[in-house]
Order: C-alpha cells, then structure tokens, then sequence
C-alpha cells in the first residue's frame, strides 16, 4: 500500500525502503541474466501430488487480479490486501510428480515476470527412493531493530540471511519448511517488546496497533506491512519461487514472546494477536494444503477467508511411501488447564498418534513449533525447569502459569513416536541453536529400545543479544530428569540444516556462521557437522 501513516516520517521510510530495495537488487543482479522477478516483489508457492498454492507481493498495486497460467490451466489471483500488492493463486487437479512451467501475467495478459518452472510431489502411492529438506527456524528479523549496547543491528543483516539461504538453496531440496518466528515486533511481552516492537526505533516506525480494530482495511495494514514485508518478502524475495515452502508458525508470528510472570502471561493469542497472524499468514505465506489423512476438521482449519480445504496450523508434507511429516504450531491453541492442558488441541494429537501408528510411509516425521530434548528455562516450553540460581535448570523455583499437562502431552507424543517401527525423528527451532541427539529416557518414560532422535535445525537471522545465553542467562540445557546423548551439545550460532531421507536411513548436514564472524565465510558456506539416523526395528 503506498499510504504513509501519520506516525512514520518520510525520511524513515525512504531509509527502510532504501535498505530493501538495496537487497532486491542484489538478488536481481545476480539473476539479471538468467531470470527477470519484473515488477514481483516475492514468490512463496506450496505444493501437494496434485495441488499448488502460491503466495505473490508485487512492487506496485495491481489494478485488477493477475493470472498464474501452466499447462492450459489458469487461476485468477484472489487480493488479500486492501490496496492489491499481495494475491493468492491457488491451482489443483494437477498430476503428480510433473514439472509445470509457470506464467504470471497482469489482467491484460502481459507478463509479469519470466516464466518459470515446479514440480508437484509424488502421489501417496510412488515409491520414491530419495527426499532432501532444507530445513532451519527464527528466519525473522526487522532491519531497522537497534541493538541498545552497540547501537548496531539486532539481528544478521537481510543480506546475511539471504546468503545463508541461498546456500541451502544451492544444494537443491525437494523442499524447505522455515519453523517459526518469521516476524518479530513483540507488542506487549514484559521483555520482548522492550527491545522489538516498543523500542523508540519501533515506535518511530511504525507507531501503535489499534488494538481495537481490524487488521485489515484499517491503519493496521500500513503498519502490519511495514512490520513483516522487509522480514519476508525482501529476505526470500523470488529466489524460492520453484522449491516448495512450509512455514510454522510460533510465538512472535503471533507478535509476542512467550512470556509469563506473577501478573501477565502472553499465551494462549488474544484476539488481535490472533488476528495479526492470520493476517502476516494470508498476505505473505501459503498456508497448508489439504491432505487426504489429515481431518479437514482440525482446528484452525477450512476458515472461509482462505484457500479451500487448507490448514492455518496443522500441516502434512507427504512425499509418495517414503516420507510423511507432521507439522504442528504449539502457540495457538495452547490451554491453561494444568493436568488437562496441552499445547495442541486433543483431535490434533489424535492426529499425530493415528499418523505415527499408520504403515503407510517408511518415516514419519514430528516437526513441532517448539523442540524437546533441550530448554533454556522459558516459559513455553514442554519442560517445568526453570533457571535456578546456581546456573542450572532444575524445579526447585517454579515458573509462572507452567501447566502440567504440557509434559503429559510430551510424554505420549515421544512414546508412540518411540513406538513406531521407524526412526522417531523430531525436527525443531525455536532456541536459536544448532544441535542434535538421541533421548533415551525422560522420568519413567523409557525410549531406549528406540530412542528419540531429536534436532535444533538453526536459526538464521539471530543477533547477539536473543541467543539464550544471553536472553535467558543460560544456552539450552538438557532438562532435569532427561537422559540425552548428544551428538552435537547445542551450539548458539546461526545456520541451517539439511537433511536426506532414503528407505532406512537420515543423512543430516548441518551449517553454521555467527555475526562476529567474517562475512566473507557465508561466500563458501560449508557443513561442520554430519550426522546419521538409521532404522533400528
């Protein structure tokens, strides 16, 4: 939208635009030659066996819907925001494992951008022999956040991250999931919006949300779009336009920390956070499509100012018999009811325990918003530990609003994952670390006949001050009562991970940098650390 609200100064806004635009064109140079974006300021497309779902942001307001045209097929473009700079498209009936060139095209029929190509997955029949996922969390990250004791940057430069991504991207995945924390401008947490979205930067910015009022069609929007269009459209920009995406939400997308003290506690979303990551979710990334073993029913799904049959929440990435994951936001529905609470509503987890007992996949994967095996004694967690003062997690000093039920749902969704005939793989962020291992036993819950293998994937665009070490005064620690043997103790760098899925076996690559590390080091990005899961049953 070009409206500048009251509360951003011109030069404020020439000085984020500038920076963004600075990033574009990084990006176009490199492509000048071989592909052009045009007037397309970001592409985010997400794929089944016979669906495709994409999200487009364009420089200038469209006049009228443009049109995605492949194979004979064409959608028009449905407008998700007030002024027409974000559209969705949404094609299905499309075949399997076929490879699509793609032509998007303004209302008169004139390109857009060059064509370009995707390939649908595999049907839930085909036996592929082979997936690689490129996979990472905490990608978010507004440039224009201070750091308040080096009055630098908070967070790895746009440019930083995209190089980072770009190298996973250059080791050509099949797919990439970003887990959480796509934005961050905390409103209201005691901590986290002191230093993002309440910071004097913050305020000059963008000013306040109007609590009161819709996101959209409001002032909001302005604001919102200020907010999340330099942490995603200007970070992912076109370059993923032919790999399929996966995005989870977690706290921050709901513009908040998990945070909880004697007075406030930040989760489960009120209303307007609610609203806010509805509304991130339905202008820039494509939510989940449908998946004939996921009930259409499920929270946060099938909501009429979506896609049809899509999942806000609740994901599958299903690749023909060899791969199923699960992915799973722990925020939005998460309940304060102590034995009875849970951080996923009771048909979701009878979701994921049907999907862990079915034989119909050689793995079956757990991607949860929030990771096990591992806290920094926060709040919203699945572990009760707190920091204690010695330096170590442990129980003795309770946290706030900490439910019990948590653990309990923990419990049984590492059980039967542990019960599978498969290698129990959970996949995770949200500490801002890179590591990887194996739980053995938790309390009186034993997984050695099949032990847990549990993954921090990486963040990419944290700064120095939101490592845990130093945010939380501790680095993740294993929690009281967990027996993990680690192959990689958890290590606060920035990075990502990939990783490869054959019959019986995972192959992970993991990826790592640090902003006071040369930057000339993200220009030959190498893995630092390998790591193999085979299947044991």
């Amino acid at each position: 939208m070009n409206t500048i609200p009251s509360t951003l100064s011109r030069r404020q806004f020439l000085a984020v635009t500038a920076s963004s635009a600075a990033v574009l064109a990084m990006g176009g140079q490199r492509e000048e030659n071989k592909w052009s974006r045009g007037g397309v300021r970001h592409l985010l497309p997400a794929v089944s066996h016979d669906r495709l779902l994409l999200k487009a942001g364009f420089d200038n307001a469209q006049s009228a819907a443009p049109l995605l045209r492949m194979a004979g097929r064409r959608a028009t473009g449905v407008r998700m925001d007030t002024a027409g700079e974000f559209y969705s498209f949404d094609l299905a009936g499309l075949e399997p494992e076929r490879t699509y060139q793609l032509e998007l095209k303004d209302s008169h029929g004139k390109p857009l951008c060059d064509p370009w190509p995707i390939s649908t997955f595999p049907s839930p029949e085909s036996k592929p022999r082979k997936f690689r996922l490129l996979v990472y969390t905490c990608a978010g990250g507004h440039p224009a956040t201070i750091n308040p004791d080096t009055n630098r940057p908070y967070w790895v430069s746009i440019a930083n991250r995209r190089k980072m991504l770009l190298t996973g991207l250059s080791h050509k995945p099949d797919a990439v999931i970003a887990i959480g924390d796509h934005v961050y401008w905390d409103l209201r947490a005691p901590v986290g919006s002191v230093m993002l979205g309440n910071a004097p930067e913050a305020r000059k910015l963008v000013g306040e949300f109007a609590r009161s009022l819709p996101v959209l069609g409001t002032n909001n929007e302005h604001k919102l779009k200020l907010v999340v269009t330099p942490q995603v459209c200007d970070l992912y920009g076109t370059d993923f336009r032919s790999t399929p995406m996966f995005f989870v939400q977690d706290d921050h997308d709901y513009f908040e920390n998990d945070e909880a003290t004697e007075q406030i506690v930040t989760l489960p979303p009120d209303d307007f956070m609610l609203r806010l990551a509805r509304a991130t979710q339905r202008l820039y990334y494509p939510e989940f499509l449908p998946d004939s073993n996921r009930p259409g029913g499920l929270p946060s799904s099938g909501a009429a100012d979506c896609a049809p049959g899509v999942s806000e929440s609740f994901g599958t990435l299903r690749y023909g018999k060899l791969l199923e994951i699960l992915m799973y936001d722990c925020r939005r529905h998460i309940t304060l009811k102590g034995p009875a609470g849970g951080f996923l509503p009771e048909t979701v987890e009878a979701w994921l325990m049907q999907r862990m007992a079915a034989q119909e996949t050689r793995h079956v994967v757990n991607l949860p918003s929030t990771p096990v095996g591992w806290s920094a004694g926060k709040w919203g967690e699945w572990y009760p530990d707190l920091l204690q003062p010695d330096g170590k997690l442990g129980l003795a000093k309770p946290k706030y609003f900490w439910q019990s039920g948590w653990k309990s749902q923990h419990d049984r969704l590492l059980q039967a994952a542990s019960a599978m005939e498969r290698i129990p793989l959970f996949l995770s962020g949200d500490l801002h670390a890179l590591a990887e291992g194996k739980i053995l036993r938790y309390g009186k819950l034993d997984l050695s006949r099949n032990p847990v293998v549990t993954v921090l994937t990486g963040p990419i665009g944290t700064g120095p001050k939101a490592w845990p070490s130093a945010w939380r005064g501790t680095p993740p620690q294993t929690p009281s009562s967990l027996e993990l043997e680690a192959g990689l103790s958890p290590l606060e760098k920035n990075g990502f991970s990939i990783l490869d899925f054959t019959e019986d076996q995972v192959a992970g690559q993991m990826f790592n940098w640090k902003m006071d590390e040369p930057e000339e080091l993200l220009n030959h990005l190498k893995p630092f650390h390998h790591f193999t899961a085979v299947r044991r049953i």
